[in-house]
């Protein structure tokens, strides 16, 4: 199939084509930003993230919106969400299930934990243990669970989206470098302009606006979406693009930990869901460079002297995507 008939491609009665991609979406995202003032980019990363199949990582100080983001893309789409309240005292077995035993039936019964869900927000992911944390990595990267010898698999679409508070804060533990990387993206919401707080005074006031979400998408035009974004074409050029800029960071002075060949995938897949939302079926070196830093920059670890100049690895990224040549637009 041509480019320019997978754009124009639409389905009578459900998701077809990257048109039909970009309708669903802007749904979607249209509930969210009814709930998020003024952060059209940040909901967009965020589907994004859900169209890619990833997971997302929200970093932020506390108030400013990191878990309404989350809900209000849990409920602008018909699924199951399930929410993790993580705290120092929190077992792994609280968030994947136990066997419990019937003493009726003689036998041991899993009990599935929050896991067991579409989407799945963990809130405050880094106030809980590295030992609980790590109960999501299989659940992250092979969407599925095993407690006593038995794998058991996740629905589809599954997504984890973590809040954590910035590192400096009392009472975190820093997410090792092995959960850090299963996140596909990694985002902050940042405070709203002075409008929008004016407005979120308005419209928050009375009730909560997550009350009046309705999903604007089901599972299934989840699923299709991201059978669509499969397709998305990448050129050998944006590849080797791709390519070269994880590879940059794995030389560079300023970092002492590059992006792993995971983050080259991760930035492949954002990038074919990224071109989706502006209505394309191609990538372009353009939606590499804007999904660049909250890809590749929450994997990277300064080195002594880039902390000593207080040089973050968003600004070493950023350096990076402006130096490395860059391919034809095509």
């Amino acid at each position: 199939m041509s480019l320019d008939t997978r754009l124009n491609s639409h389905d009578k009665g459900g998701v077809g084509g990257v048109a039909g991609v970009l309708a669903t979406a802007e749904k979607v995202r249209s509930a969210v930003e009814s709930v998020i003032e003024g952060k059209s980019e940040t909901v967009r990363i965020a589907l994004t993230v859900l169209l890619a199949e990833g997971h997302l990582l929200i970093e932020d100080v506390p108030g400013v919106g990191k878990t309404m983001l989350a809900k209000a893309l849990g409920r602008s789409v018909d699924c199951q969400v399930n929410r993790v309240q993580f705290t120092p005292d929190l077992l792994p077995s609280d968030i994947t299930g136990v066997s419990v035993y019937h003493q009726e039936l003689h036998e041991f019964q899993f009990q599935p934990g929050p896991v067991f869900a579409h989407i799945v927000l963990g809130d405050e992911i880094n106030r809980a243990s590295p030992k609980t944390q790590s109960a999501l990595l299989e659940c992250m990267e092979e969407g599925q669970v095993s407690v006593d010898g038995v794998t058991r698999s996740l629905e589809r679409p599954f997504m984890v989206v973590a809040t954590q508070n910035p590192g400096d804060m009392e009472g975190t533990y820093p997410l090792p470098e092995a959960q850090r990387d299963r996140f596909m993206a990694r985002i902050a919401v940042g405070y709203p302009s002075a409008q929008a707080e004016l407005d979120m005074i308005d419209s928050h006031s009375s009730q909560s606006p997550l009350e009046s979400i309705r999903p604007a998408a089901s599972t299934h035009d989840v699923q299709a979406m991201i059978a669509e974004v499969r397709s998305i074409h990448v050129s050998p050029a944006v590849k080797r693009y791709v390519v070269d800029l994880v590879a940059a960071t794995r030389t560079s002075s300023a970092l002492r930990l590059g992006a792993s060949p995971r983050a080259t995938l991760h930035l492949v897949r954002a990038a074919r869901a990224y071109a989706a939302l502006d209505n394309r079926g191609h990538v372009l070196p353009d939606d590499v460079q804007a999904l660049a830093v909250p890809v590749l920059a929450h994997r990277l670890l300064p080195s002594p002297e880039a902390q000593q100049q207080q040089r973050l690895p968003e600004q070493v990224v950023s350096d990076l995507v402006s130096r490395l040549p860059v391919p034809d637009r095509r």
